[in-house]
């Protein structure tokens, strides 16, 4: 095993958090066939859905914030001007994600055809958001407001000791509670009325704070030891682990509670209350991040082919995540729909995964591709 966390210009550890990363979105997305349905927009059949959807889908809600933290990590504080940053990340990630949201518009799912589609309606929502089906493709919107903002915290962050980064950090860690004092019964807080929605706490919320955080790992975390890591970072991942699941198995049961069939049946308001947890910008969620971020930062190995695989995946990852919505409402539909729900939900996710590389491989050999697949 080598001991470098640099190979030919690569950052070891972070094409292994890109591979398994982009591996829990798609268990995340599986996840979602067991409590998520069309008439009721939270539907849970059963109690062992429940069970299984929440635990699996718990354990990996940071897929998220680790491919935040993965970019900062190599691009903050800048190491270009400003114009040739914004001219590579908006060229490698725009236009990628513009072709595949007119591909996600047009083309029905598997299982639908053209006439099942509001075409004129996609078309409208392009101007605005994203086409309704694909829904992941939130991820960039989120992705690309954090590069126009990295050209304006690189020279603060520069000049920032270790102490205020930590205060930095502190104050945007409270602010992940914030979701849940909502539901202590104020609705608007630390300034927020109908005429103003941006509170106190706006300007240093969000995803911004997983920016700092990985330049402050990348600054301050050196050479921890394998007892260092684990003392810390053990358990903020099983109090983080423990917040993420506890409230969705509690909202679940006793806010909307089990019907005389056994099922869990909701709205779209409950939907989104009890995935508040889940939410990506909570304290769990960020504590199991951290932890786990902290803890791939110790992967050196380097040599192989396994390697070589991990690198190829970690490079096609961004295809991958703008494809395998395609790929895995076919997968989940055709393949896995009638095995135990948690291998169906592994099932579908690892086929996924598998598929929606060998594709993202096949066009990585096209000319320009870069600008299908990033």
């Amino acid at each position: 095993m080598a001991t470098s966390t640099h190979t030919a210009g690569r950052v070891v550890f972070l094409d292994y958090l890109r591979a398994l990363a982009c591996l829990t979105v798609i268990i995340v997305h599986s996840c979602e066939f067991f409590y998520i349905g069309a008439e009721h927009p939270l539907c849970i059949t059963s109690l062992a859905d429940l069970h299984w959807a929440n635990l699996i889908d718990s354990l990996f809600r940071p897929a998220v914030p680790l491919f935040v933290m993965a970019s900062s990590y190599l691009l903050v504080p800048l190491r270009d001007d400003t114009r040739t940053f914004f001219k590579r990340r908006f060229t490698r990630v725009a236009i990628p994600y513009l072709i595949w949201m007119i591909l996600y518009a047009l083309i029905p799912q598997f299982g639908s055809s053209w006439a099942d589609m509001d075409l004129a309606a996609n078309a409208r929502a392009l101007l605005f958001n994203f086409p309704g089906i694909a829904g992941h493709l939130w991820f960039v919107y989120m992705l690309l407001g954090v590069y126009l903002l990295m050209p304006i915290i690189s020279p603060w962050i520069k000049t920032l000791t270790k102490r205020g980064e930590e205060i930095f950090i502190g104050v945007w860690f409270l602010t992940t509670f914030i979701p849940f004092l909502r539901y202590l019964g104020q609705a608007e807080l630390y300034g927020e009325a109908i005429w103003n929605e941006f509170s106190l706490f706006y300007y240093v919320s969000g995803y911004i704070g997983y920016v700092v955080i990985a330049h402050y790992i990348r600054t301050y975390v050196i050479d921890w030891s394998w007892r260092k890591v684990l003392s810390v970072g053990l358990p903020l991942f099983v109090v983080g682990y423990a917040i993420t699941a506890g409230w969705f198995y509690w909202y679940a049961l006793s806010e909307v509670g089990v019907n005389a069939e056994g099922m869990i049946l909701g709205s779209m308001a409950d939907l989104r209350d009890v995935e508040a947890s889940w939410r990506f910008c909570t304290p769990g969620v960020a504590m199991m991040s951290v932890a786990l971020f902290i803890g791939f930062k110790k992967i050196t190995c380097d040599k192989g082919w396994f390697y070589r695989l991990i690198t190829d995946v970690s490079k096609l990852s961004y295809g991958m995540y703008l494809m395998h919505i395609f790929i895995l409402n076919a997968v989940f539909r055709g393949l896995t729909c009638n095995l135990p729900t948690p291998l169906s939900i592994f099932s579908t996710a690892v086929t996924t995964y598998i598929i929606s590389y060998l594709l993202t491989k096949v066009i990585s050999y096209l000319p320009k591709s870069k600008y299908i697949i990033g």
